[in-house]
């Protein structure tokens, strides 16, 4: 990636865009964030796209255009498309019960409303589905949402990790635990995505990488996204970083020592284990604003089908289906669709935005948006986690929309 400000020919104002910069700088020269890179693209060009800071903050090595990052859950996306390019060929249904594929799932139980213990379950009432997995609707959860259940996620740490075991291993682990409650009842973030990222293989008949590699992330070119990141590529790999009580940038994964190092990865976790660049991830988000197809031509999923999938499939918002807040961002006007949250009410979100734009975000600060009424992608990268620790998602979509002028 090269470093432009070519918004006056797209739509945007120059001045205006440079307030992205003056922004971008009071976090790294503050000693928020270690570095950062903002790309906004329209129409399929370029507007702006510039970074500052560090990748390596003790070695003072830059960030640069070609820095890979911990994509963590902006790996959902990607995987939530692999299954509906599966959808197309008509191999399941939204309303198939998981367990119609994954057998070990067909026997649920789920905590009792108070429970204090894991054996103080019910019989699960509603079935599974693979709608449910997509829109996090299962009963799913992940260790660090806490409670009785995220206690138990973490004595058996059931995250996926990349160092952990199989995804076929990992989902029948998760047989052997109950439901936070019941399918269906609301929404709650978990491992869903991971057992969206098993259908994959067991409904294809390959493992997750293989079939990423051959059906997203080689059609589009993504020559730097991967689970597992190579030796020869460990040099570019940033530095990630968490606030604490005596610095707000204490180390927490070296790119020496990370678990990401592709010798060590062992799990395909299609919902947080893939590492990326800003280039490369422009390049998926540009395939969704074209609906579906790359920018040479090549269609992975139909056009009706990207607008299905950004579409809303739950009754209200998030804050209505008992998610108000996630992270940093309220969710009051806020859907979610098959692997994207959608903006339904910008106004009632109170943050900046289009109805039906959607996107998503991951745990080190990162996040993506396709916005189809400005015809618009914005993506955002930096390597901080946890990513509530600043209200850096909703600033970013203030000053990106301010600078729109045409």
């Amino acid at each position: 990636m090269e470093k432009t400000n070519n918004g006056a020919d797209l739509g945007f104002d120059p001045e205006r865009l440079e307030r992205l910069n003056a922004w971008m700088a009071r976090y790294v020269e503050g000693g928020r964030l270690p570095g950062a890179v903002t790309l906004i693209a329209r129409h399929g060009e370029l507007a702006f796209c510039d970074w500052t800071g560090r990748r390596d903050v003790a070695r003072d090595k830059p960030w640069e255009g070609d820095t890979i990052v911990r994509a963590y859950s902006m790996s959902k996306p990607i995987t939530s498309v692999a299954l509906m390019m599966l959808y197309e060929h008509g191999l399941f249904h939204l309303d198939d019960p998981v367990a119609r594929f994954l057998p070990e799932l067909s026997d649920l139980k789920v905590l009792r409303p108070g429970a204090t213990s894991i054996s103080d379950v019910e019989d699960c009432r509603e079935t599974m589905t693979v709608r449910h997995l997509l829109t996090h609707m299962s009963g799913l959860t992940y260790g660090f949402q806490g409670g009785v259940l995220g206690e138990a996620y973490e004595e058996r740490k059931l995250a996926f990790g990349p160092k952990g075991e199989s995804l076929e291993a990992g989902v029948k682990q998760l047989a052997d635990l109950p439901l936070n409650f019941q399918p269906g009842s609301r929404w709650n973030y978990g491992v869903s995505t991971d057992v969206v990222g098993r259908l994959v293989e067991v409904i294809s008949g390959q493992d997750l990488k293989s079939y990423l590699d051959e059906k997203i992330l080689g059609p589009l070119g993504m020559e730097d996204t991967f689970f597992g990141i190579p030796d020869a590529k460990l040099d570019r790999y940033a530095e990630l970083y968490t606030p604490d009580e005596t610095t707000p940038l204490k180390l927490v994964d070296t790119a020496e020592k990370s678990v990401y190092r592709e010798a060590g990865v062992k799990t395909w976790s299609g919902g947080g284990g893939l590492q990326s660049t800003i280039g490369d991830y422009w390049k998926f988000a540009e395939m969704l604003r074209r609906g579906g197809e790359t920018a040479d031509g090549k269609r992975l999923l139909g056009p009706r089908t990207v607008e299905f999938m950004a579409s809303n499939h739950l009754d209200g918002d998030l804050a209505a289906n008992g998610q108000p807040v996630f992270s940093e961002v309220s969710y009051a006007g806020i859907g979610f669709g098959l692997g994207f949250a959608v903006m339904l009410n910008p106004a009632k979100s109170e943050t900046m935005g289009s109805p039906g734009d959607f996107g998503w975000g991951g745990m080190a600060s990162t996040v993506f948006w396709v916005d189809p009424v400005e015809d618009m992608v914005v993506i955002f990268m930096t390597q901080l986690m946890p990513s509530s620790f600043y209200p850096i998602r909703k600033e970013l979509r203030a000053l990106v929309h301010q600078a729109l002028v045409d």
